[in-house]
């Protein structure tokens, strides 16, 4: 687009189908980019980074996954050391496919009790994406420290929250994700939290407050979207949906999700922010 954002789907809704399938559809429908799973030993890098040239798409992130074996805050040392080093490995990853970035959540998925006192597990939660960053640095890649909702994690859930880390590493290459779904549980402003972290606004992910694609449920993106104009957001929208589960990561096949929500989303976007640069002339 004319005002430099970007459109992005991620391919983790895409359960069981053949990588090139989702990248072929995805730059079929117009993206800019794909977004790729963050599990670099089950994916062949070099493979991925042919498909992108076949097809004419960048790769826009990688969505790291964050296990109870990858916790940057566990109170056990070694799974922390293991949650730096999967990190460093996603950057091995991201560089060979051209991924400008990786998603960083410092609990694991679904962790919602802490294991030492909230002082302590920032200072680690510091300390081990500082060292990633380091490293994710050196290779001109970005770390994007996203807030998920309550249900989801107890330790980072707003905005403001992540730039208070993200302003204690104080790296170049380390800011703030956001995500519309978690957003709409937990900021009372979307626009206005995105206008705060202005230019440490590093990633965004799109998603209906039902996981869907925009448009699909009760979020207005209007504001949003003004939002990421007004402080002259120059990054990726990815559009990570999810289908309706108490465990959306369980890799069931939705259809809808696929060619619909595909089109759908970006359908969608372009024609919102269009009105809105439209307005502004």
């Amino acid at each position: 687009m004319s005002n430099g954002i970007k459109f992005s789907y991620n391919t983790l809704v895409y359960a069981g189908e053949n990588i090139e399938q989702g990248i072929k559809r995805i730059a079929g429908f117009g993206y800019d980019a794909a977004e790729f799973v963050g599990e670099p030993e089950t994916n062949d890098p070099k493979h991925i980074r042919n498909l992108l040239d076949t097809y004419h798409i960048e790769a826009s992130s990688i969505c790291a996954i964050y296990t109870p074996e990858r916790d940057l805050v566990s109170s056990n040392l070694e799974i922390r050391k293991n949650a730096i080093h999967y990190l460093k490995q996603c950057v091995d990853f991201a560089k060979v496919i051209g991924a400008k970035g990786i998603s960083v959540t410092p609990t694991s998925n679904m962790k919602i009790h802490a294991e030492a006192d909230r002082s302590t597990e920032l200072t680690w939660a510091a300390q081990g994406i500082k060292e990633a960053g380091l490293y994710a640095g050196e290779h001109g890649i970005r770390l994007t420290i996203e807030p998920w909702n309550r249900y989801e994690t107890y330790l980072i859930n707003r905005l403001e929250q992540s730039l208070e880390l993200v302003n204690e590493i104080n790296l170049p290459n380390v800011g703030c994700m956001g995500d519309t779904y978690h957003m709409n549980i937990e900021e009372t402003d979307i626009a206005e939290a995105i206008r705060k972290v202005g230019n440490k606004l590093y990633y965004v992910h799109f998603a209906d407050s039902n996981r869907a694609a925009p448009g699909q449920g009760h979020i207005d993106f209007r504001p949003i979207a003004q939002a990421l104009l007004d402080i002259q957001y120059e990054g990726y929208i990815s559009m990570e949906l999810l289908p309706p589960f108490a465990d959306p990561f369980s890799g069931v096949r939705c259809e809808e999700f696929y060619d619909l929500y595909t089109k759908e989303s970006i359908t969608y976007l372009k024609a919102l922010f269009a009105s809105l640069l439209e307005r502004s002339v």
